[in-house]
């Protein structure tokens, strides 16, 4: 992996952080949690898509491979922090972290490690059906 694969998953996370912020300070007041997490996880997969489409046509994958990499790479940090932060520093249990990757009871946050999983790789191939473009 490269420095800017790590540097593009701390954008993803600034932008979880600030997904996450507004849904506390704004819609979430109005609305029941599992409605509010339902709601963030769209949003927050919305504008994960912006980031990693940004990515992809900035800095291009050299192979189908490399993206898919790219796309586990920051699934796998995303796990980590989310499981490492929230319990040892946030202070939630295990129970409770384990709660959000149950579907069945309407918690979609699987979704979100499904498409930043997928996302750099569908964009690569994407960006590869449309040929060569400029890197802006």
């Amino acid at each position: 992996m490269r420095l800017r694969d790590l540097l593009a998953w701390l954008v993803l996370l600034v932008v979880a952080m600030i997904n996450g912020t507004l849904r506390d300070f704004t819609y979430g007041r109005h609305m029941s949690e599992l409605s509010a997490h339902q709601l963030s996880t769209l949003i927050g997969i919305l504008l994960f898509a912006l980031v990693i489409h940004r990515y992809v046509r900035r800095w291009p994958p050299a192979s189908a491979r490399e993206s898919v990499c790219i796309g586990l790479f920051w699934m796998s940090l995303t796990v980590a922090f989310e499981f490492l932060f929230f319990h040892y520093v946030a202070g939630r249990s295990w129970q409770e972290l384990l709660a959000n990757y149950d579907i069945s009871s309407g918690r979609v946050w699987p979704l979100v490690l499904l498409w930043v999983a997928v996302a750099p790789y569908l964009f690569f191939r994407l960006a590869k059906s449309r040929g060569p473009q400029t890197h802006n």
